[in-house]
């Protein structure tokens, strides 16, 4: 029971790859830009334990009102760098994946589950210290509840990577791989759904879905995928922090163990509930972001197609 594989170099660094890529890439940072005050919202939430939950409004009222009307931009620019490096990885490889597992077949759930994580994979193990560095940079000169948070001080991206490096060593650049590891269920669960609703309403007809059809599926498949799995993006969100208390041993690439702990702390101090904390900032910034970034994708890659003169020729579709 395995998986045949027709491999061909050409299709793996193909010119459709990068449109896909590139597409992807500039889809998911517009989008970003335009929601990113709620995922401040949503990171204050999550490693802020003292911060009370409430509405996103409000959350974002009170940042404003302590820290300036530019806090919820803080930290945009790395989160950007960050968010185009990894969009451009992921979208390169779940669509090569795409040409040489799938080509001239129809595809299915099961295989755009499983080339979304492998596409998640590697872009993990790829970009996990990017993402480490902009944690580090959005909560920057933050206003924080919790009061044992200690204060940080970067001068820029390249300055925190080598004061971490040489305050906390190599791997902490890798903090929170394995919650990030197991988080590649959450783009693979959404590409999942997205592909398969994409699927149902190109049924039987060769034609560009409408810019409607492709936000609603596109929202409609971020939101199953980030609630199922939003306990381990706060889980992963406070590892990157680097700033949690955990038992001596259990600090390594964020074990098995410190997901655990700290699972179980938030837990034991806010209930179970408090493993959603944030959620609803999560929601509406994710569901948005995702849903106009699947729309800026699609549009960008066909408007590139067409001024080349290519036809899109990615299988399954």
């Amino acid at each position: 029971m395995g998986v045949e594989v027709d491999f061909n170099l050409a299709d793996v660094f193909s010119y459709e790859s990068l449109v896909h890529a590139v597409a992807g890439a500039m889809g998911s940072v517009t989008a970003m830009t335009v929601f990113f005050p709620l995922d401040t919202a949503r990171l204050r939430l999550q490693v802020d334990e003292a911060r009370k939950a409430r509405s996103t409004p409000a959350v974002l009222t009170e940042i404003i009102r302590e820290e300036g009307i530019l806090a919820p931009y803080r930290g945009w620019f790395p989160v950007i760098c960050s968010l185009c490096c990894s969009n451009f990885v992921y979208f390169y490889c779940f669509n090569s994946l795409k040409v040489v597992w799938v080509k001239g077949q129809r595809s299915t759930p099961g295989r755009d589950l499983l080339m979304g994580i492998v596409a998640g994979v590697v872009n993990v193990l790829m970009t996990t210290p990017l993402w480490v560095v902009n944690t580090r940079l959005k909560l920057q000169g933050a206003k924080f509840h919790n009061t044992d948070i200690r204060p940080t001080h970067y001068a820029g991206i390249l300055d925190a990577f080598r004061q971490i490096v040489r305050a906390e060593g190599v791997l902490a650049l890798w903090n929170g791989t394995l919650p990030s590891l197991l988080l590649v269920l959450n783009p693979a669960v959404q590409f999942m759904i997205y592909e398969g609703l994409k699927r149902q309403l190109m049924r039987g007809a060769h034609r560009e879905l409408l810019s409607l059809e492709v936000f609603v599926i596109g929202a409609v498949a971020k939101a199953v995928a980030t609630t199922v799995t939003y306990p381990l993006q706060t889980v992963q969100s406070i590892l990157r922090f680097g700033q949690h208390a955990q038992p001596q041993g259990r600090r390594l690439l964020g074990g098995l163990r410190s997901i655990v702990h700290l699972l179980s702390q938030r837990v034991r101090k806010q209930g179970i509930l408090g493993l959603f904390k944030g959620l609803e900032a999560k929601l509406l910034q994710t569901v948005l972001t995702a849903a106009l970034m699947f729309l800026l994708y699609e549009k960008i890659a066909a408007t590139t197609f067409r001024a080349m003169g290519l036809r899109r020729t990615v299988p399954g579709r």
